[in-house]
């Protein structure tokens, strides 16, 4: 019998339910991590939206932040939505002078580029690499959401914000991937869509 596909999703704070039932929903064994020892039996990690400070501080407080790193160097596949964006990202524009992250993808993110909750706002996107990604548009929420200001030669642009939105947004890079990790500006799990963690699932399968 084939072993269940086993993905954590970091527990420490965020929205870290909304996943789970994603994951369920693609019937994959989603497990909870706040010990550096529920990392051990994992293929992949997803990395919630919630506060990228507060988040930062409690990996380092729950003794978190080496073994993932570890793993993530060692190539466990990885998703980051939203703060989970900025804690993927090798480099970070306006972080707090303490801030750091656990990196591993080579890009430059902008914490709260798309400014306060008041300006949180929903686009559909254009997205190729999903199911039907172009024919039927993935509605995108943006929350208090950073963006991709720089990607380096291994990344690949999965979407934009449409040229035709207003202000600095426009064609903005929202979700990107390098090798087995991948990031979201926005939060596929409060939609309803299951396709960007079908995507990542399909990743960490072929892992």
């Amino acid at each position: 019998m084939t072993a269940p596909t086993r993905i954590g999703v970091l527990a420490v704070q965020g929205d870290v339910r909304e996943h789970v039932h994603a994951l369920e929903c693609l019937r994959v064994q989603a497990i909870t991590v706040r010990r550096p020892h529920e990392l051990d039996e994992l293929d992949g990690i997803v990395i919630p939206g919630g506060e990228s400070t507060v988040m930062d501080k409690l990996v380092r407080a729950f003794g978190l932040q080496g073994p993932l790193r570890d793993r993530i160097t060692a190539g466990m596949p990885a998703y980051g939505s939203c703060a989970g964006m900025i804690m993927l990202a090798d480099r970070v524009t306006d972080a707090t002078a303490d801030q750091q992250t656990l990196g591993g993808m080579d890009i430059t993110v902008r914490r709260n580029a798309f400014g306060r909750q008041v300006d949180s706002f929903e686009a559909d996107l254009s997205v190729p690499a999903i199911r039907d990604g172009v024919a039927e548009p993935l509605r995108a929420v943006f929350i208090r959401a950073p963006w991709v200001e720089d990607v380096g030669a291994d990344v690949e642009v999965l979407a934009r914000v449409p040229e035709s939105a207003e202000g600095a947004a426009a064609g903005k890079v929202v979700m990107a991937r390098q090798g087995s990790l991948l990031v979201t500006s926005f939060h596929p799990e409060v939609t309803g869509d299951l396709r960007v963690h079908e995507y990542f699932v399909d990743l960490v399968r072929g892992a």
